[in-house]
This record gives structure tokens, sequence and C-alpha cells, in this order.
């Protein structure tokens, strides 16, 4: 419904116009009139009706005076001007002011409504489309992010584009960014990650570094990609970043990894972009949940250059430490290891090259437990093509460890079986003379005397002859306990000493401090 004011001088028109006119028929409603220009205006400033139907002729403001006042106030309402038969062609003085409207009086309602319907028609059409340029005006600004994401994209990734096409696009962005300086922030989640992490990781950067600072936030495949405006100092964003994936670790118990350009222009977007790929590139090294700037990469390399070479890397010694790992040495092949993981460090080679020199001693390693082969490589597999040096250091060690492990406690139970076997062999020949470690180990168990002597100390921390003279001392001890006119050459042929009695009871009294006579009076 559109308001209405209706405006003369003479009384009877307006009573009459009001009286007549079925304002409801031509969706108007009559909201208000005035006797003069001024009254008029002073409606129009209070009120601000849709349509005016105005007499030419008034006191103190006429017709022609009101609508030049409205235009002045930026009024822009249609004005249906009322003239009589001589005034008519001073009436289209209003022409100037868009009047498109001119009745003569007097008017009927039929006259009046045919102009109404007209400017109805009119207001409708520019109804119409002011919603429409509303609705595009919306729609644009709900567009206008995505429009911006997608443009920080192609300039980031597509080489096709170039400082010229900037020029083309930058009004999208805000009046004179073009001459800040900006950076570039990437984040790459650890682990699976999933759209909602990437989404969540944005809104944190959003609340954290603020409008004034974050221009845009994007995503490119499972990475988060930040536009900030280079104002905060240094020190100030690499703390908000921080604290980014700080809230990001608290919520979603998921670490990340930042890299940060170096300041520029945001025509230099591409070549920003391509520095934080090569700061992630040095995630290998420097580890996941790191801050990486073009900073570290240059430290990183002079340190590579100042590090003293030991050794020829690529000459890996597999079989060291597959020799470690079968004898059981689990602290000795954890150091290795750890050497070999500090020389890859400090060389600082390609992250593609270094990796596949982890890897083949890996598999050399994981080759020396054949049974659980296919677990071990389901391992490696598991750190995904972005592993870090820190992750494959971590799996390799965890894994030789493990492998190590089991082969000391396979070997101890070797020897503990061979160890079972030479006690077995003592008690059962005491009285042997000829019982020696040599005999033992290369006549009954066909193995190295100097080995058999080594295992025997280390699981009975006795020398084979110290246990098998104790052995026979305890012996003589219980038989001459049990019976009291057991004889010292007795038991010296009993227990190995043959037809040398003297040296028996030498021996007997060292161990005991008694000689074998003076043992059997002994209360």
């Amino acid at each position: 419904m559109y308001n209405v004011l209706l405006v003369d001088d003479e009384r009877m028109i307006i009573e009459g116009i009001s009286r007549v006119m079925k304002w409801e028929t031509y969706g108007c409603a009559l909201a208000g009139t005035a006797r003069n220009g001024v009254e008029a205006l002073e409606f129009l400033l209070e009120h601000r009706p849709d349509i005016v139907i105005t007499d030419i002729r008034m006191p103190g403001l006429d017709g022609i005076e009101l609508i030049a006042k409205a235009r002045e106030q930026e009024l822009d309402l249609p004005f249906i001007v009322l003239s009589g038969f001589g005034e008519f062609e001073y009436a289209r003085g209003a022409m100037q002011y868009g009047v498109k409207h001119y009745l003569l009086k007097p008017s009927g309602e039929e006259t009046i409504g045919r102009a109404l319907a007209e400017v109805v028609a009119e207001l409708e059409l520019r109804r119409n489309k002011e919603q429409f340029v509303a609705r595009m005006e919306t729609e644009y600004k709900k567009m206008l992010p995505h429009a911006k994401e997608q443009l920080l994209k192609e300039f980031v990734m597509n080489k096709a584009y170039g400082r010229n096409d900037w020029d083309r696009y930058r009004g999208l962005f805000e009046d004179g960014i073009e001459r800040e300086r900006v950076r570039l922030a990437l984040f790459q989640p650890e682990g699976p990650c999933e759209f909602e992490h990437l989404f969540a990781l944005r809104n944190i950067a959003e609340d954290v570094l603020g409008r004034g600072t974050l221009l845009l936030g994007t995503t490119i495949g499972e990475r988060v990609l930040l536009l900030v405006r280079e104002g905060t100092a240094t020190d100030m964003l690499a703390s908000d970043i921080e604290t980014i994936k700080s809230i990001f670790g608290r919520f979603y118990r998921m670490d990340a990894t930042i890299a940060l350009s170096e300041p520029g222009a945001l025509a230099d977007a591409r070549a920003m972009y391509r520095e934080t790929l090569e700061c992630l590139d040095h995630r290998f090294y420097l580890g996941e949940g790191s801050l990486i700037t073009k900073r570290d990469i240059a430290a990183g390399a002079d340190e590579a250059r100042e590090t003293p070479r030991r050794g020829d890397i690529v000459e890996l010694d597999e079989e060291r430490l597959a020799l470690l790992i079968k004898s059981g040495r689990v602290e000795d092949a954890a150091a290795f290891l750890g050497d070999f993981f500090d020389r890859l460090t400090a060389l600082r080679l390609d992250a593609e090259l270094a990796k596949s020199y982890a890897i083949t001693l890996f598999l050399a390693a994981v080759r020396q437990d054949a049974a659980r082969l296919g677990e071990h490589l389901e391992r490696l597999a598991a750190l995904g093509a972005g592993m870090t040096l820190q992750a494959l250091k971590d799996t390799a060690e965890s894994t030789v460890r493990a492998i190590a492990q089991r082969n000391y406690e396979a070997n101890t139970r070797k020897h503990s079986s061979i160890v079972r076997k030479l006690l077995d062999i003592i008690d059962a020949r005491l009285g042997d003379p000829a019982l020696t470690l040599s005999g033992v180990a290369g006549e009954l168990l066909f193995m190295n005397p100097d080995y058999v002597g080594k295992l025997f100390k280390k699981e009975t921390g006795e020398k084979f002859s110290n246990y098998l003279m104790k052995k026979r001392m305890e012996r003589a001890i219980e038989w001459i306990q049990a019976s009291d006119d057991v004889k010292v050459f007795e038991l010296a042929e009993r227990l190995g000493f043959g037809d040398n009695p003297q040296y028996f009871a030498k021996v007997f009294k060292k161990y005991t401090g008694f000689t074998p006579t003076e043992f059997k009076k002994a209360p």
C-alpha cells in the first residue's frame, strides 16, 4: 500500500478528491492533506509519503517550488501535478524535475485513478528493481568471501596468473591492500584429517588473529592457508600462531605444523606460497608441530655445512646392524641407529633422498624378523608420504629394539639349555678325572670351549673349573658327614683326584679350613 499526500489551496477540491477516490483500488491510502506548499513540505519531511498529488498555483510555496524543495532534500518520490487550462504550459516547468503526470482541473476519479495506476506501476517496477539489486548485493556479499578464496587459490597455485591479472581482480579486496605487506601461513594438521578439522582451524584462527590481522582464510587440499596483514610484529604473530595450534590440539587431540612466509606484496602471493611449501618440506627434519620459516631452513643449511662428515652416509653398514640385532644387543643396536639418524640430520640431504637411506636401513633391520615382516612394513606404511625424520627414527628404533630383545631372549633360552647340559654332565661325572671344559665342549657339545666357558661364567657367575672343584668339595663334605669310616684315598678316587689323595686333602683344607681327618673329628 502506497501513501499519498494531497496538496491544494482550495478546500473543496481537497474534500472532493478525498471523498470520491477509492484509494484502495489503486493500492494506495490517503496519508494526509496540505493547503499550501509550506505545509506540504513539512509533511513530506516528517511522514515521507510515497506519492504527492499537488496543485500548481498556491500561496507561499507553489507546486513547482515544492517539487524543487523536495528534490533538494533528496526526496525521490513521484508527483502528479494538477493545473488549470491556462496554467498548463506553466506546469510543464516541472518537467525539469522529472514530473511525468499532469492533470487538468477539474479531474474526476477516473483521470486521477489512471495517473495513480501509472505511478504505482512505476513504483512497483522501481521496488522490484531495488529488491533485485538488494538481493544481488546480498548474494554478492555472501559470494565475495568464496570468490576471494578461489582467487587466492588461483594466484598461489596456477602459474598462468601473474601481476597483470592482479590489477584486474584486486578490486575484490580492501582498498589499498595491494600496497600493504602481507604474509602467508600454511597450516598442516598431523594425522588423518577431515573437513571438520580444517573448518575448525580456520575459525580458531579468525578468533585468535581477529579481522584486523587475518585478511582471508581458505583450504587447499588438507591444509589451511591464511593471508595475514604484516602490521603485527613477527614475535606477536608467532605467539598467536602457537595459540591457534594449542587450542586446536586441545579440542581435537591433533598437532599441526605451520609454515610462515616472509612478508611481501599480495601480488607476490604465489612466490610466498612456494616458500611455505618449501618450509613444510623441512618438516621432515624439524619434526611435526613446528613453526617453520625461511630462517629455519637457512639455519639448517648453515648447520649442515658446518657439520663435519663422519663418512659417506650412502655407505650403509647394514651388516653391522643385522649382527647387533641377531645377537640380541639391544642397546648397541639402538645406539647404532641413533648415530645413523644424527648423521642424516646433520647432512640435511634432500628429504626424499634422506628418506630412502633411512628406509633402506629399516628394511635391513626388519629382514631379521621374517615372521613379522608384513607387520613391520605396515608400521612403515602407516607413517604415510608426509613422514618426518623423527617419526621414521622413532619407528625404526622401536622396531629394532623389539626384534633385538626377542633375539636376546631366544639366545638366553638357548644359552640356558647349554649351561643346563653342562651342569648335568658335572653332576654325573664328578668322579671322572678327565672331566674338563675342553673335553665337554668339544666331544660332547661340539662347541668352541672358549665360547662355552664364557657362556658358563655369564650364567653361573663362576669359571667352569672353580664350579667343578666346588661341587666336588660339597660332595666330599656330604660323604664325610654321612660315614665316619670313609677314607681320604677313597674320597680322592671317587671325586676325580685319582691316586693323588694328598692333592685332594690340600684342596679340601683350602675350601673348608680343615683337613679331611680334622673335619671328621670336628664337633
